[in-house]
């Protein structure tokens, strides 16, 4: 069976590629700072479909918790073929109200974590295969503060490495949301439809993971789940910057 190695697993996006993924077969490695959360998800997943499923609880701007990761991944005699990288937090847009040690987490877990993480896992994936998926969002193509320029990093990234590697039988896949259904927006004190966003704004996980998945599959650099967020992105590119400037900030995050 693959294995799939899942940080942010305890709710959200996380949650959801697990319980997808579990529903496949995958054995699963779940990553996440709550380990009661995780415990209550892995008894869950082994019950509905049989597989494994191990629990490592970490914080991902510590290092040394990230250096555990890693040599989890690193470890040859229990190989992980597939690596998704969801763990993350936001902050708001209002980068200099911020307090920059939360703006040094922020960075360090949305991209030195996934920098860290990838690496060690295109070095066991090389020559035998695997995939990376990067948890970015549609925000990395529009300027919204510091949560853009992140995501925009590991968007850039992970086409240059779907490339790069491809050779040596790994793809790396950026899937890109939008604003989709999870806890995120509540951890961050906003409750729902306090978030300045229309309906029609919102994805559901399911479908975010489930496309994601299938992009990833195909081998796709760049997945942006829903035909919306398509063209919202396709906008972008035609759009001059001011006013995709202004567009991004609608919303309270």
């Amino acid at each position: 069976m693959p294995t799939a190695l899942i940080t942010g697993a305890s709710a959200g996006l996380g949650e959801e590629f697990a319980r997808q993924l579990a529903g496949r077969g995958a054995d699963l490695v779940l990553v996440a700072r709550s380990a009661a959360p995780l415990e209550r998800l892995a008894a869950d997943l082994r019950d509905a479909h049989g597989v494994a499923v191990d629990v490592l609880t970490a914080d991902l701007v510590v290092a040394d918790d990230v250096q555990r990761i890693v040599d989890r991944i690193a470890d040859p005699e229990h190989s992980i073929d597939l690596l998704v990288n969801n763990a993350g937090f936001g902050l708001p847009l209002h980068f200099a109200d911020n307090d920059i040690d939360d703006e040094v987490r922020h960075l360090r877990i949305h991209v030195e974590a996934p920098m860290r993480l990838m690496h060690a896992a295109l070095r066991s994936m090389r020559g035998r295969g695997g995939r990376i998926i990067n948890v970015a969002s549609v925000a990395g193509f529009i300027s919204r503060s510091t949560y853009s320029a992140c995501k925009q990093w590991l968007i850039g990234f992970s086409r240059w490495a779907n490339a790069e590697y491809a050779a040596d039988g790994v793809t790396v896949t950026a899937v890109c949301p939008g604003f989709t259904h999870t806890t995120f927006h509540e951890r961050m004190g906003l409750a729902p439809g306090h978030e300045g966003i229309p309906a029609i704004g919102w994805l559901n996980a399911p479908d975010v993971v489930r496309e994601g998945l299938r992009d990833a599959a195909r081998g796709r650099a760049v997945s942006i789940p829903s035909l919306r967020y398509k063209v919202v992105v396709a906008l972008t590119k035609v759009l001059p910057a001011s006013v995709t400037a202004r567009a991004a900030r609608r919303g309270r995050v």
